[in-house]
């Protein structure tokens, strides 16, 4: 018997406007599919990420979690062109939106089983900030709440490979991150950042994952950091928003900055701004955006 057509949209995350921000594909599954199926479709759409959901039956939840029967739960996976992930922040972004905006759910909290654990997303009035002012004050925003990404330090003696691959850019610290196994470089401004000329080649050839770039925010910008991040390993040369490396940043500039509360701007070609609260004592961090849909349609195999 042929499966029924898996409905999908395409999500901008990240940004108030369409074709900003970080694309996610958002595929809504009523029955599980093997893993080589769902590597196929996201290598078909050859974005950053695509997100699949299936839906949890009320009668399947954890006992444990209260109240259970309000609180709609959803299987999330996450999957780049070339391999499946453990946590993605624009693609749990995306898939809360689809399903908050198609009329999927009606209430303000969904709850996601992933690879990272139970993860929630919930809609919250506009954000009240002046210093973001880019951000649209209507509508709603949808706040993550996610994992902490401890970060340590990284053992290297000779920076040259990691300098070369950032093209030259002058180091000034280097962390590794633990869930998402990557680097954090950070740079003397978030100029720097901007500007750095990244050798894919040569980056694909240093350790670890991929490589988070940071640095300070210009004092005018409204922002605290800049960040940009690369990860041709897992077929993403440049990603234009990722929420899921704000888990670890967070960690990282609120010892330097000592505080909790941040705006963060992701320096790539598309743009993405993130509203960040970490939660040290939980070791939780809060990730809030906004989101629009622009493309939804149907997989017919």
């Amino acid at each position: 018997m042929a499966k029924k057509a898996v409905k999908y949209s395409v999500v901008d995350a990240f940004t108030e406007s369409a074709f900003r921000g970080n694309a996610a594909a958002v595929c809504l599954l009523e029955e599980e599919r093997d893993e080589r199926w769902l590597q196929a479709v996201a290598t078909e759409f050859n974005i950053s990420e695509t997100a699949f959901l299936t839906r949890i039956p009320e009668s399947h939840h954890n006992l444990n979690s209260l109240p259970a029967a309000s609180i709609p739960r959803f299987h999330l996976r996450w999957f780049t062109p070339v391999a499946e992930v453990k946590l993605c922040g624009h693609a749990t972004l995306a898939a809360a939106q689809t399903l908050f905006s198609s009329g999927m759910v009606d209430a303000p909290v969904i709850e996601f089983e992933t690879l990272s654990g139970l993860l929630t997303a919930k809609k919250i009035p506009p954000i009240n900030n002046t210093s973001a002012s880019n951000l649209q004050k209507d509508g709603f925003y949808i706040e993550l709440d996610f994992p902490v990404d401890p970060v340590s330090e990284f053992d290297c003696d000779d920076t040259s490979q990691i300098s070369g691959a950032l093209g030259g850019a002058s180091i000034i610290d280097i962390k590794k991150t633990h869930i998402g196994d990557d680097l954090i470089v950070v740079l003397e401004s978030g100029r720097a950042v901007t500007e750095l000329q990244p050798q894919f080649d040569a980056i694909v050839k240093c350790p670890r994952r991929g490589i988070i770039v940071s640095g300070v925010a210009p004092p005018d910008s409204g922002f605290d950091f800049y960040s940009r991040f690369f990860c041709p390993k897992y077929g993403i040369n440049e990603d234009p928003v990722t929420g899921s490396a704000h888990c670890a940043l967070a960690s990282y500039w609120s010892k330097k900055l000592g505080k909790c509360d941040f705006n963060a701007y992701q320096a790539s070609a598309r743009g993405g701004v993130l509203n960040i609260h970490i939660d040290e004592q939980n070791q939780r961090v809060l990730l809030r955006g906004k989101a629009v849909t622009v493309m939804e349609g149907c997989i017919l195999v």
